[in-house]
Parts: C-alpha cells; structure tokens; sequence
C-alpha cells in the first residue's frame, strides 16, 4: 500500500522540472556622491533596503526573474553611498499549477538570487572604502505572501463600488 503511494506521488511529480538555466549581474551601479568628506565623518550609518522583483515571460515555461535590490546609506543627512544591483535568472519552470507557478517565481526564484546580490553589494561597498556591509536573509516567502495579500485587498476594493458611483 505504501508503495502505491510513493508512486502515486512521483506520478504527480514527474511532469514538474525547476531548471536554473543562467544566473547574471543585469545592471550594478555605485555612488559615493559626499567622498572624500564621508570617510572624515564619524561611521554612524542609517541603512535602507529596497526590494523589487520583475518577472519576464521569454518562451514557453522560461521565465527570467530579476530581483532588484537598492542600499542607501546615510550619515545624518549626507548619503555615503547607493549601491543597486539587479540580479537576474532565467529559469524553465514547467508542470505547475499556477498558484504554485506565481510562487516559484515571486518567493523561490527571489531566494536563489539574493545571495549573489548580497555579495555583489558587499563587494561594492568594501571596494568603494566602506566598512563591510552584510545584508541580512530576507524571507521572500512572507515578503510574497505579504504581496499577494495586497493585491487580494486591492483587488476588493476595485470590486466594491466607489460610494458616489451611479447604478
């Protein structure tokens, strides 16, 4: 009976492939737009991170997945530098249903990418004469679900009628 089971489940299985076809730096850009002056000022930094992901459909199950990320660093009111990076992936994805598709692209695809965009940052910063900086994991499945569960809310507003519309 146990047997019946796993093979039921490889069934299932068999018609799903997650292929990593390339990893790439798309576009990387550095700003140090206050040096020399920053390096003389005490390294009191106030750090921001932004976060995007695209999704680009290329063929027939191959996706390309960049995943954006943006570091501004501030020293009081005077930014020490920006550093931006997008980290792409194409990526074959075939067999899934769409719900998991969506998620395979918005939370498992982002999570393969971040760790070359954290070293990529890093890099940037301890070569632009910055004391090292190490992002922190970010969880793409709550960042994705966070993302979904807007788009649910904003899609029940644009259900709902505006309260001066006229039937």
């Amino acid at each position: 009976m146990a047997d019946e089971q796993t093979n039921e489940t490889n069934n299932e299985q068999e018609g799903q492939q997650f292929i990593i076809q390339k990893i790439y730096c798309k576009d990387v850009s550095f700003e140090t737009p206050n040096s020399p002056e920053m390096f003389t000022l005490k390294w009191e930094p106030e750090l921001k991170v932004d976060l995007h992901t695209a999704v680009n459909t290329l063929g027939k199950d191959t996706y390309e997945v960049v995943l954006t990320v943006t570091v501004t660093v501030k020293v009081g009111e005077k930014t020490a530098f920006l550093a931006e990076v997008e980290q792409a992936g194409i990526f074959n994805i075939a067999g899934f249903e769409k719900p998991q598709l969506d998620a395979m692209l918005g939370s498992y695809s982002p999570n393969i990418l971040f760790p070359y965009v954290r070293e990529v940052i890093s890099e940037l910063v301890n070569k632009g004469g910055f004391p090292q900086l190490i992002l922190q994991p970010v969880n793409f499945d709550a960042v994705y679900a966070q993302h979904m569960q807007q788009r649910q809310e904003q899609q029940e507003e644009g259900d709902s009628p505006a309260p001066d519309a006229v039937h």
